[in-house]
């Protein structure tokens, strides 16, 4: 009798972990996914932004990720501001001028704050918004150079 309680509670045991670890991998594969492109805003890949840093020398650069991420590494020249906290007037300190070329780029396709960052700047006005949508993740993994604050 003492065997089958202690089988009965070490399969139970082994049942709530695996109940505990499955759940994990869904939710990640049901992390919100950036939208394709953004109305009034211009999609851009790492080469065009590249290309748009080296043509426009007044472009200014947004990384809408949290202040942490940003230290660990950012763009060279990329003012944080993070989406949640960025209003009109912290905009328009770094900003002025509503036809100034801007980009926003955050972690990458599942991050979403530099999407609502530009829907922001749109419906604020700005005339030449552009967005970095693979971020973070694409520049990293295109081993792009990049600075860090720490």
């Amino acid at each position: 009798m003492c065997r089958q309680k202690f089988f009965a509670k070490t399969v139970s045991g082994l049942l709530i972990a695996i109940c505990l670890i499955l759940p994990a991998a869904p939710i990640a594969e049901n992390k919100p996914v950036a939208p394709d492109d953004i109305a009034g805003g211009k999609t851009i890949s790492a080469e065009q932004m590249i290309e748009l840093i080296l043509a426009r020398p007044g472009v200014i650069v947004i990384d809408s990720r949290k202040r942490t991420e940003y230290l660990k590494g950012h763009i060279e020249g990329a003012i944080n501001l993070l989406n949640t906290s960025m209003t009109l007037a912290s905009l328009q300190q770094f900003v002025p001028d509503l036809a100034t070329d801007i980009v926003f780029y955050c972690n990458g396709v599942r991050c979403k704050r530099s999407s609502d960052a530009v829907i922001k700047a749109v419906s604020w006005g700005y005339k030449n918004v552009y967005w970095y949508r693979g971020g973070w993740k694409e520049w990293t993994d295109k081993k792009l150079p990049y600075i860090t604050d720490e």
